[in-house]
């Protein structure tokens, strides 16, 4: 059942591979490593002047298959994630193609891939039992709640069954979980704490701020909001007036932000944690006619955050390579299967990338992506 719940997926391949074969320019701007403020000039010349090369590479689409032979012709793969969302269907283009690569190899990619409307560790808990019962080479989880499915997974391992983590959030071997391996990002915290020193610097390090972290538990989601939590700690003219979660709802995301701007007046910013609420928080902002007044920085690449960012109305995005964490999520999944494990022939942590986008880069983003050219 291939590719089972992605529902994105068809609507957007054709335009994202047609216009991948596009040279684009893109931006990538350094954040400060020292505490002092800059000034108007410097930071009007630093907005000015982003290094371009990077941002046609943030999502990496130019994938083949590594050198491994598999040891079997036929496979079949469990995946089940956090949410139904976007995002993960994005995970899904990655590695969907890697399976038409190894299918044109002669060996056939069985998977199925599939989450909950709602996220829920209890509901994540089931799906990963009932996959257990049904003889897939490989189980994957991206983990909604580190401390509720670490015991599953390693029950799972104990009886035998190959478990990896992938995607956004692993339950590593420092959690005490006995998964195989994972491949995703390794540095949320980073990235949080990374958007966070965009925002300082562009509020000249005072203010006040909120922060969206999105699902209470999650952790892609709590550790950026960790970073950015330190970060925010560094400057004593900033403070965080308000954390809230949105459950990686857009509606919940516009309606926590209405809060926010009716109980803080001078709210100078906001910090989004995932890929739902920087949407949510844009479309408040601009309703209540602020988006001159409030920064906002977020991550991803959702359409109309793009489009917020190209206007203006979102300072920053950190965009991960959701397609390059599909591909190689099959790749070790084969192995794993297969019985090899981590060393040479894959690493026990698989680090995927995050690239922060601002408003100059944000036409060539969606151009790629979305195949968007106003």
């Amino acid at each position: 059942m291939r590719g089972e719940c992605v529902t994105m997926l068809k609507k957007i391949v054709a335009a994202v591979f047609f216009v991948c074969c596009f040279s684009l320019s893109g931006c990538k701007e350094k954040v400060r490593d020292d505490t002092l403020p800059v000034s108007e000039e410097e930071q009007i010349l630093t907005e000015q002047n982003h290094d371009y090369k990077d941002t046609v590479n943030a999502v990496d689409f130019d994938h083949n298959l590594d050198g491994y032979e598999p040891l079997k012709e036929k496979y079949n793969f469990y995946f089940t994630y956090k949410v139904v969302h976007p995002w993960w269907d994005a995970v899904a283009m990655g590695i969907e193609d890697a399976a038409k690569q190894y299918e044109e190899r002669g060996i056939i990619i069985d998977y199925e891939y599939l989450a909950p409307v709602h996220p829920s560790a209890q509901d994540q808990i089931q799906r990963l039992s009932d996959a257990s019962m049904r003889n897939f080479d490989v189980i994957g989880v991206d983990v909604a709640d580190v401390d509720v499915v670490t015991p599953v997974i390693n029950s799972l391992i104990e009886d035998g069954q190959k478990v990896m983590t992938f995607s956004s959030s692993d339950a590593s071997r420092e959690d005490g979980c006995e998964r195989i391996a994972y491949v995703g990002n390794t540095h949320n915290y980073e990235d949080g704490a990374a958007l966070t020193e965009a925002l300082c610097e562009k509020l000249k390090y005072q203010g006040k701020v909120a922060v969206l972290v999105g699902i209470n538990e999650a952790p892609c989601h709590e550790d950026r909001a960790r970073g950015a939590m330190d970060v925010i700690a560094k400057y004593p003219d900033m403070e965080i007036t308000g954390i809230a979660y949105d459950n990686d709802s857009v509606d919940r995301a516009y309606e926590l932000t209405e809060e926010f701007l009716e109980a803080n007046k001078d709210l100078s910013g906001i910090i989004c944690c995932n890929m739902s609420n920087p949407v949510g928080a844009a479309r408040a902002v601009i309703e209540a006619g602020l988006e001159d007044e409030i920064i906002i920085v977020g991550m991803d690449h959702d359409q109309e955050a793009l489009q917020y960012l190209r206007d203006g109305s979102i300072y920053a995005l950190g965009v991960q390579d959701c397609y390059s964490i599909g591909f190689d999520t099959l790749q070790i999944a084969v192995k794993i299967a297969d019985g090899q494990l981590p060393g040479e022939a894959y690493p026990e942590k698989t680090e995927e990338k995050t690239t922060i986008i601002y408003q100059d880069g944000a036409a060539a983003m969606l151009q790629v992506l979305y195949g968007e050219t106003d």
